[in-house]
């Protein structure tokens, strides 16, 4: 039986949990860890600080989003327009 090669953040959890939860845990983690587009500047310098945090390195906005992924609603981006 040939031996299955752990890469990513989910070779942590070894043969556990099943090919599916790895890979599905592999691509949110590999998601979240990107910089993203700031929804003021709209540079890609967005990092998360921590869950539903994320905060512009370049115009230093701190805002609400999703867990994973900043995900903003129309009443945060009506709140950065009007800030302009």
């Amino acid at each position: 039986m040939a031996k299955r090669k752990e890469s990513g953040s989910s070779g942590r959890f070894g043969p556990r949990y099943g090919v599916k939860v790895r890979d599905t845990t592999d691509e949110i983690e590999e998601a979240m860890k990107e910089e993203h587009e700031c929804p003021r500047c709209h540079h890609e310098k967005v990092k998360r600080e921590s869950t539903g945090i994320w905060y512009c390195e370049k115009c230093e906005l701190k805002f609400a989003g999703g867990a994973y992924r900043p995900r903003i609603g129309r009443k945060i981006k009506s709140m950065i327009e009007e800030e302009e």
